[in-house]
């Protein structure tokens, strides 16, 4: 057989090699469509079977609980805190993760735990549920499916937050934090269950939902104008400056609940927008020298507060989206894969000024005249061999 013409090898390498720079480059600019694909359960949420339910009256449904989470001393924190944590659950073959899905549990212990409700640690005693959150790829998609995803996520909140005011409130005063999609949740969950009832409402010493949109016309709660002031709610959304694709996807794709309890498009309402560093609504430009402490607490160990680094970023509302400015500190940067830089960032922007906030609203609620104050506190309690204050179960 006669050989190959040397300039016949060499048109076949090239041709190949440019093949292999095509499909190299289509993964790169499909890379958000294929890494997204592979998180779609693919079968529709009405015959989809989801993991079994959590019963809240036992503390392996719970990711935060305080060792004696129906007593307290005078040693602990003057409040209580409530906290939804946002999506840790990537996805793949389920719409909503089982509450104890390891992975998920590790980036909650890692990251968000340390920068998230750690500011709270120092304010209240700290109740997370683990809750069957809908998956990563729910916040990818517009599809009905994930909506449902969304909306069967909140039953388990719903039924967390009942099981805690029952069992464990005993008459605080309580704050109510919600991140991202624990945001969503619990900006549904503050319309149902607590704006509706004067007596549970006169316990609330705020509401933050943190990266969370909100209409600024039909908020759940009378919005925070000023510091210091109790029972109102911090809402915001967040895009760095000159970030517009961030600030077009929130505008766009952000999903909101309606009067009927259902997720519906904001459809260029105008999101509701507190703003950290001034510790109210308003769209007064709030400079650098303002920011009392970003903080990235990822790994740290739980309770450990982190170093703080001040004047970070300056800060503005802008047509309902807070515009940020870039921190220059690498550890401010995010990182992680794929699927984690689609989560909440590993650090708090805003640590410092929450750790803050919610100290001067918890003073501002219990030294009210109308604030009728829980019995007194339970000065002895019995042992119990393995708690600890403010545990995460492992």
């Amino acid at each position: 057989m006669a050989e190959r013409p040397k300039g016949f090898k060499r048109a076949v390498s090239a041709a190949v090699a440019t093949l292999l720079a095509l499909v190299v480059m289509a993964a790169f600019v499909w890379r958000d469509d294929i890494a997204s694909n592979a998180l779609d359960p693919k079968e529709p949420f009405q015959t989809y079977e989801p993991p079994p339910t959590p019963d809240y009256r036992q503390r392996a449904a719970w990711a935060l609980l305080p060792a004696h989470p129906d007593v307290w001393t005078a040693a602990d924190p003057p409040a209580d805190v409530f906290f939804i944590g946002p999506t840790s659950y990537d996805g793949g073959q389920d719409w909503n993760g089982p509450i104890d899905d390891v992975q998920a549990d590790k980036f909650f212990r890692r990251v968000v735990a340390p920068n998230y409700a750690g500011p709270f640690v120092r304010v209240g005693r700290l109740f997370a549920p683990r809750y069957r959150q809908a998956s990563l790829y729910t916040l990818l998609t517009l599809r009905e499916d994930a909506r449902d995803a969304r909306r069967f996520a909140y039953g388990d909140v719903l039924a967390a937050f009942r099981e805690y005011m029952i069992a464990d409130n005993k008459g605080r005063p309580f704050i109510v934090v919600g991140v991202e999609q624990g945001g969503t949740l619990a900006s549904r969950l503050i319309a149902d269950e607590i704006a509706r009832d004067p007596a549970v409402r006169a316990r609330l010493v705020a509401a933050y939902l943190i990266e969370t949109v909100v209409p600024a016309g039909a908020p759940p709660l009378t919005p925070c104008v000023r510091p210091r002031e109790a029972g109102c709610l911090a809402a915001w959304a967040s895009a760095f400056e000159h970030d517009s694709e961030r600030v077009q996807a929130l505008k766009d794709r952000s999903l909101v609940w309606d009067a009927n309890g259902e997720l519906g498009n904001i459809s260029g309402r105008t999101p509701l927008c507190f703003n950290p560093l001034l510790g109210a609504t308003s769209n007064a430009a709030a400079p650098a020298k303002l920011n009392l402490g970003a903080a990235n607490a990822t790994g740290l160990e739980w309770g450990a507060r982190p170093a703080f680094l001040t004047r970070q970023v300056s800060a503005k509302c802008e047509d309902g989206i807070l515009r940020v400015s870039r921190p220059k500190p690498k550890m401010l940067k995010n990182t992680g894969s794929w699927a984690d830089k689609r989560k909440v960032p590993g650090y708090n922007l805003f640590y410092g000024d929450l750790e803050a906030d919610a100290k001067g609203r918890v003073v501002a609620l219990t030294s009210s005249p109308e604030f009728s104050p829980p019995a007194p506190p339970i000065t002895k309690v019995r042992a119990v061999k393995g708690s600890a204050v403010h545990q995460i179960d492992r």
